[in-house]
């Protein structure tokens, strides 16, 4: 016979109300404090993640050395003295030989040949007229020749009379006017007589002139070129008229120079030139070779002009004229209209405390810069001076040592908290 179980009572089923509140045990209280820590942990990371961070930064040191305040400006070579080979005269011109470059030596060198041009052809109308000027030249002279021969029979006449008078005037029945009467007619007629010999040669000459403007000489008669030799010992640079052609006196046909006789032409603005004078010293670079050369300004011409700037802005500019001192044998290579970098130093300072141009900025009318103190970045207003673009002199505000920051980005202001940006290669 099987026996049941026994029945559960009431009592039994039921749990006591101090057994609901009882306290967790041990392993529950551990997963409860991890949960805790890892929100925690996630906050701090977030807090950490969004804490404001020192700013990288570059620093250099106030310092005093040398300082030349130098006014750069673009420049070109030019050749000193430049010859432009005209034509003299008139006529056909032949091809010249020569090219841009060609060695040339003064008075030697022959550089173009001219020839006397044929006269031009007459019109029918034209040449009438001058056959007909010709024919009354020709008249003219038969007609002087016959007045000489009137004339001088009148003077041998006046002599004649003259010697009959000269002859009775010894004997004392001629008076004293009809002597002079008669010395008077001979000296007239002698007059008349050398008046018309020289007519006829005037008339000759009319002649000469008539027929030339009626013939027409043949071109290239020996003898008639003329020749244009080099003025200077140098080089050709430019020529202007190459091929055969006529000119016409003052044409330009080439140009010569001396590569060597060269100078500086740089176009300053006029608010620079003022401080520039003649004796300063240059720096020419950018001209092709690794070391600048050393120049001196030989002149600041007078007057200004203008000049269209690339942004379209008028500009006043003058042009400052600088000599090379001592050029390099690397420096015959330059030409003529090289462009070059010209830097004109206006002043120079031996003992300067200056600090790198990069640290400083504008706040309105006042210069500042960021002094590195305790971490943190410090606005300081500071009295800038004369500088050189890539150095400036500091007047006040400063002191040698102190730390400043160079190229601050814009999330430094004053009290950022900032750091040394490590040097390249570490």
């Amino acid at each position: 016979m099987a026996i049941s179980p026994p029945e559960s009572t009431a009592a039994d089923t039921e749990t006591a109300p101090w057994e609901a509140r009882r306290s967790p045990s041990g392993e529950h209280r551990l997963r409860r404090l991890l949960s805790w820590l890892a929100v925690a942990g996630l906050l701090a990371w977030i807090v950490w993640g969004f804490w404001p961070k020192p700013v990288l930064v570059e620093t250099a040191a106030v310092a005093r050395a040398p300082l030349t305040v130098r006014v750069s400006e673009e420049g070109k070579t030019r050749i000193r003295n430049r010859y432009v080979v005209a034509a003299p005269v008139a006529g056909r011109m032949r091809r010249v030989p020569l090219k841009a470059g060609d060695e040339v030596k003064a008075g030697a060198t022959l550089l173009a040949v001219i020839e006397p041009v044929a006269a031009p052809l007459l019109d029918p109308r034209s040449r009438e007229q001058a056959e007909a000027e010709v024919s009354m030249r020709e008249a003219a002279g038969k007609q002087a020749a016959e007045s000489l021969e009137a004339a001088r029979a009148a003077q041998k006449l006046a002599e004649e009379d003259r010697d009959r008078v000269r002859s009775v005037r010894r004997i004392g029945t001629v008076s004293e006017a009809e002597k002079d009467r008669a010395e008077g007619e001979a000296l007239i007629k002698a007059a008349e007589v050398r008046a018309l010999e020289f007519s006829i040669q005037v008339n000759d000459f009319r002649l000469a002139q008539a027929r030339a403007a009626l013939a027409r000489p043949e071109v290239g008669t020996a003898g008639g070129e003329v020749e244009l030799k080099s003025p200077v010992s140098g080089r050709v640079l430019k020529v202007m008229q190459e091929s055969e052609m006529v000119v016409t006196p003052g044409l330009p046909i080439l140009e010569v120079g001396d590569p060597l006789d060269l100078e500086i032409e740089a176009e300053i603005l006029s608010r620079d030139a003022v401080a520039i004078h003649s004796g300063d010293s240059v720096e020419i670079e950018q001209w092709g070779g690794e070391v600048p050369l050393q120049g001196r300004v030989r002149r600041v011409e007078p007057a200004a002009f203008t000049k269209i700037s690339a942004l379209g802005v008028e500009e006043q500019r003058v042009i400052v004229l600088c000599d090379l001192t001592d050029p390099p044998l690397a420096a015959k290579a330059l030409g003529d209209r090289f462009r070059v970098e010209v830097r004109v130093a206006v002043w120079h300072g031996e003992d300067v405390m200056v600090v790198p141009s990069g640290a400083l900025f504008r706040e309105g009318n006042v210069w500042k810069t960021f002094v590195l103190r305790a971490g943190r970045a410090v606005a300081t207003e500071v009295d800038a001076g004369r500088s050189d673009g890539r150095l400036t002199e500091v007047v006040a505000g400063l002191e040698v040592g102190t730390e400043v920051l160079l190229h601050p980005p814009d999330t430094v202001k004053d009290g950022t908290r900032v750091t040394r940006r490590a040097p390249a290669g570490n």
